[in-house]
């Protein structure tokens, strides 16, 4: 069939044709708005999940919500390494310039963009670099608030402030936080303290993070109140109405129908990934030849998919990795059956190592985001069937 009207989109981050599987969150989403709206009290939202489940999708299209509702709202994606300062400014200056058309006091505006100014300069310490760097913000510098350099206070002063804004124009703020468990464990606890006050005063301004199966851990360690701060949602595999959902209503769009043995197909190839949902789906349209699409189109489009994942889904990923740690993770797979969670004392034993020599590669591997700790004494794989792929290319 036409390749060009294929409507299948397996990309990182890229919004599938029909966002199937996820209305409960996006009904939970809208009630925290309309919560917002009416002066109610809301926890801030977090959606956590294996990579390929669709998580960066959800969080644009959560985001798509609050800006529907006239929303000010700004996004970023948490990098290792990287400090919070100079992202968040850049995504709450986006906000306020939303909001700041509909304020009826441009002075009070501008007080808050030199207040933002003035915490983003924050970002580098040696104030000769902090002469040279600006952070693109209009706006003339105001000292004394946001700026004492203690990251949490800062949040708190700078998010408070955002707040007022809002609650004068009638709306709320938004911030998106992708990748969140890659934050530093100083930004993580400064966020949580700030959702903290935030909820307290009833601000107008949410946080919306997503992240590794592994966030809240990551936030329970920062701050021991942190699971009360937030709504969470765990994203995981579509069921089987949602994934024939995902491929039969594009098609259908285009005048193309699946037979129920490749449907069937389709959902065994795939799991309920979403990711892999559309990548299954891509090459079975592009190896049919007419509709509908049936199972000998699937067959032979299988292994087309697989080597597209092997490589740009897997691979990438594996390559990134040191011989050490892909050592550990060949041993996670043979020991993981099904993907799942892996005893770290099976691995040493596995090895024949250690486990204290084994600190290294594992701890590496959590930084990449290959692996993240499921439990106390376990360690999973963040990639869904990640261990098939490397049980594949051993045999």
């Amino acid at each position: 069939m036409d390749p060009v009207r294929n409507p299948y989109a397996p990309g990182a981050g890229q919004r599938p044709p029909e966002l199937a599987g996820r209305d409960k969150q996006i009904e939970a989403f809208e009630v925290v708005l309309e919560r917002i709206a009416r002066g109610r009290p809301e926890r801030s939202v977090l959606l956590t999940g294996l990579r390929g489940v669709g998580k960066t999708v959800l969080l644009n299209k959560l985001r798509s919500s609050a800006i529907s509702r006239s929303w000010g709202t700004g996004k970023i994606e948490a990098r290792p390494g990287q400090g919070l300062r100079r992202p968040l400014s850049s995504a709450l200056h986006m906000a306020v310039r939303e909001i700041a058309p509909a304020h009826r006091d441009p002075e009070q505006v501008e007080n808050f963009l030199g207040v933002l100014k003035a915490f983003a300069l924050r970002a580098t310490a040696d104030k000769g670099m902090r002469e040279r760097w600006q952070p693109g913000i209009d706006a003339v510098l105001v000292s004394g608030r946001a700026d004492s350099g203690d990251m949490e206070i800062d949040l708190v002063e700078l998010l408070l402030d955002a707040a007022a804004l809002a609650r004068d124009v009638g709306v709320g703020i938004a911030i998106f936080i992708d990748e969140m468990q890659d934050l530093a464990a100083e930004d993580v606890s400064a966020i949580c303290g700030a959702c903290h006050e935030l909820s307290q005063d009833g601000a107008p301004l949410i946080v919306v993070g997503a992240g590794l199966p592994h966030l809240p851990a990551v936030l329970t360690a920062s701050k021991s109140y942190s699971e009360r701060l937030f709504s969470y949602h765990r994203i995981g595999r579509l069921d089987r109405d949602a994934a024939d959902l995902a491929l039969t209503a594009p098609a259908e769009r285009e005048g193309v129908e699946f037979t129920q043995s490749a449907l069937d197909q389709l959902y065994s190839a795939a799991d309920g990934y979403p990711y892999f949902v559309q990548a299954y789906g891509k090459a079975a349209w592009d190896q049919a030849a007419t509709s509908p699409i049936t199972d000998v189109d699937v067959r032979v489009a299988a292994p087309l998919a697989e080597e597209e994942l092997a490589v740009g889904f897997f691979g990438s990923r594996y390559e990134r990795a040191t011989p050490a740690e892909r050592e550990y993770m060949r041993a996670m797979a043979e020991l993981s059956g099904d993907d799942g969670p892996v005893p770290t004392a099976s691995i040493a034993e596995q090895l024949g190592r250690k486990p204290a020599s084994l600190s290294p590669a594992r701890d590496g591997l959590i930084k990449k985001g290959l692996i993240f700790s499921a439990e106390r004494g376990s360690i999973g794989f963040t990639v869904p069937h990640f261990g098939r792929y490397l049980r594949a290319q051993s045999e």
